[in-house]
């Protein structure tokens, strides 16, 4: 299918069906429920879950494959939004152009920094990366404030050109829309207790996901790809056969680069309004933590690490000591002031403390991210299925008449 074999077009199909239900998945307790605040169906959140998604795809081409551990990424997503929204001002407020400018201009930023950091491997690297990210943001937030807004970041106006919609202008700034359907359009269907809202920007940030982790496999399953592998296996040894792998190194890191412009112009065509804070360093590091808790180097891992991280994010944090006296209102009163103040530490503001403690779990006992220990537990029921099988069999062969 598509030009993938068995294994792959299984992940494949496996995100089709996460990113078709994921307002189910994201929301399965009923809004009256003490265990409601676990929902995560409304569109805001799960447009970050797939957008974020492509970030740490776009990353994960880089860092998986060549091992080159880039601290700047951040500044290619916010190059991305910039880009988006000066489109929207200027153009039209079709997402198809904003997204395109977003992919094109991070790419040429991207090429830019790559061709100067990749002169260098290793820690210095990365540290070339984060220094060029962090001039960016400065730039972007002080400096270029013409351009970028400055602190108050970039957002539309009523006077802004709009070339192309300038003859439908009203007395309202226009949204962001494909074709006339706009980005925040939502249709509610009800199942007795359990809302379910149906997005359109979701739905279409979804289908732009899938067709990048579509590409994602083509290039992991490419000579290209291979190429890259051999560059992160051992370069030295690239480097006698007569290959030059800078090339090489440098196209992935452009690629990477136009994933996280695409990321950003989405973030923009949910939302039209760029800030410096989207480059900044924090941002670059959780990508390098989304690809790690989900799996460096494999095709579905950066997903499940973006889903997992944003899912802390958004839901945990937002848990307060009111919510956990709610569910333990069932122990005796002391027992449950205990039970909570052990609790409290861990959720709401101190959410952090929590995925770092996940996170240490993964890399001590799951090095290869939530994709071995899904691996693992799919091994479990083989070996179980395997063992009930021979068990079958040697019953049979004791009992032939039967």
């Amino acid at each position: 299918m598509f030009g993938l074999n068995r294994k792959d077009a299984t992940l494949l199909a496996i995100v089709a069906a996460l990113i078709v239900f994921a307002p189910f998945i994201l929301n399965p307790f009923p809004a009256e429920s003490g265990w409601a605040q676990f929902n995560a169906g409304y569109p805001d959140l799960m447009q970050r879950f797939v957008i974020f998604g492509i970030f740490a795809i776009g990353f994960n081409i880089l860092f998986g494959l060549t091992g080159y551990l880039s601290f700047g990424h951040a500044a290619f997503l916010g190059v991305g939004s910039y880009a988006a929204v000066w489109m929207f001002k200027l153009l039209s407020m079709n997402v198809i152009p904003a997204i395109i400018l977003a992919v094109i201009t991070a790419g040429l930023f991207a090429l830019v920094i790559g061709y100067v950091s990749l002169r260098r491997s290793g820690i210095y690297f990365s540290i070339l990366t984060l220094a060029f990210a962090q001039m960016s943001f400065a730039l972007a937030y002080s400096v270029l404030t013409p351009i970028t807004g400055g602190e108050t970041g970039l957002q539309l106006a009523l006077d802004d050109p709009r070339i192309l919609d300038a003859a439908a202008a009203g007395g309202n700034i226009p949204v962001p829309s494909l074709f006339g359907m706009e980005m925040r359009d939502s249709v509610d269907l009800t199942f007795g207790a359990w809302v379910f809202t149906f997005n359109f920007g979701y739905y279409f940030c979804g289908l732009v996901m899938l067709i990048a982790f579509y590409l994602s496999i083509r290039i992991f399953r490419s000579p290209f790809g291979m190429m890259l592998r051999a560059v992160k296996s051992n370069q030295q040894r690239l480097n006698y056969t007569g290959l030059n792998p800078r090339p090489y190194t440098l196209a992935a890191f452009v690629i990477s680069g136009m994933y996280a412009g695409l990321a950003g112009g989405l973030m923009a065509s949910m939302d039209p309004l760029a800030g410096a804070e989207r480059m900044f360093w924090t941002a670059s590091g959780e990508v390098v933590l989304m690809t790690i808790l989900g799996g460096v180097g494999t095709l579905i891992g950066p997903v499940l690490g973006a889903g997992m991280i944003k899912y802390m994010e958004n839901i945990i944090s937002k848990i307060n000591s009111d919510i956990l006296h709610t569910w333990f209102a069932f122990l005796p009163d002391g027992l449950e002031d205990v039970v909570v103040g052990l609790i409290y530490p861990f959720i709401g503001k101190g959410w952090h403390l929590t995925l770092g403690i996940v996170f240490m779990l993964v890399v001590i006992f799951l090095p290869g991210g939530l994709v071995q220990g899904g691996q693992k537990i799919a091994a479990v029921f083989r070996r179980r299925s395997a063992n009930a099988g021979g068990a079958e069999a040697e019953a049979a062969k004791q009992n032939p008449a039967e």
